[in-house]
């Protein structure tokens, strides 16, 4: 369409990551991109954030692993993936194929896993590691990374320490403070923040008398969590310098413009690829009509109007 060739408006740069658009996709929503292919063209997508990668292969959780809510669903997917070496040696070399930036999530149990995964990642083809501290670190009996500040930066200096490609952290809503993380995430190195992760949830079959997922509870995702997201991202914001990736219940161009003014550089769509896999162009589309609206030249000139003193 002629509206990509002003493309350069919608420009963003996430600490050195250069995206087209600032619109990527939520982890664990989008495959590995190569999925979407007949539906969307791949480098019409600011970057391309992977599914959760571990370092070895992951069956997933047992049981039923998803269920629909008012305005969102529930997941208890439990990172299955083929694995770190599959993604190397057949996934990255047909991402290659695509002139868009590769972001890397990756999932662990130790810190020194992360470390040890990120320096696995630290290859071209890669342009950043996204690190799931919604995970629990079996060292200190399951307690999650992302809901203790001196865990969640010993995991964030491990991945700074073993690789030179952008490190963003990716944040859990599940906690009392999300500005004491995000501060501790910085605090240790990390070159961007990525919220929200899911919130957790459940649901209990009333005829069943059982909850209804496999793993009890799981991650509540879509709308229905996007006020807490937008707040989270604006409190962020205004806590920290580094920049921020904005997500959680993303259906449409004003929802993503939300994320935009209150504070974030760029924004990930997750539940709503599911239903609409083009949705990602459709949201560019929409923020360049609000820019034309609203006579903004640029995205970084919206970015934070919301925030105090802007």
């Amino acid at each position: 369409m002629v509206r990509w060739l002003y493309h350069n408006r919608l420009a963003t740069d996430i600490a050195g990551l250069k995206m087209k658009t600032p619109v990527t996709t939520a982890s664990g929503t989008f495959g590995f991109g190569l999925e979407f292919t007949d539906f969307l063209d791949l480098e019409k997508v600011g970057a391309i954030t992977v599914k959760g990668t571990t370092l070895a292969p992951r069956a997933g959780n047992k049981g039923q692993r998803i269920v629909e809510t008012p305005s969102g669903i529930l997941n208890c997917v439990g990172l299955e993936n083929p694995g770190s070496d599959v993604f190397l040696k057949e996934t990255l070399p047909q991402l290659r194929h695509y002139d868009v930036p590769v972001i890397v999530n990756i999932a662990a149990s130790s810190p020194e896993e992360y470390g040890e995964l990120a320096a696995k990642l630290d290859v071209d083809g890669v342009d950043a590691i996204e690190i799931n501290v919604s995970c629990p670190n079996v060292r200190d009996g399951g307690m999650v990374f992302g809901t203790d500040a001196r865990s969640l930066a010993r995991v964030v200096k491990q991945v700074r320490k073993q690789t030179d490609k952008v490190v963003i952290t990716k944040l859990s809503p599940n906690v009392t403070s999300i500005t004491d993380m995000a501060k501790a995430a910085e605090d240790a190195g990390t070159d961007a923040l990525s919220l929200i992760n899911t919130l957790l949830g459940m649901k209990i079959d009333i005829h069943r008398q059982r909850p209804v997922l496999g793993n009890v509870t799981g991650g509540l995702s879509g709308p229905a969590v996007r006020p807490v997201a937008v707040r989270m991202v604006y409190e962020t914001a205004r806590a920290v310098q580094v920049p921020i990736i904005g997500m959680g219940g993303i259906t449409c161009a004003d929802d993503a413009i939300e994320f935009f003014l209150a504070g974030a550089s760029a924004i990930a769509v997750g539940t709503e690829n599911f239903i609409n896999p083009a949705i990602a162009e459709t949201i560019c589309q929409g923020i360049l009509e609000y820019m034309d609206r609203h006579n903004i030249k640029k995205l970084k000139d919206m970015i934070g109007l919301a925030l105090p003193n802007a």
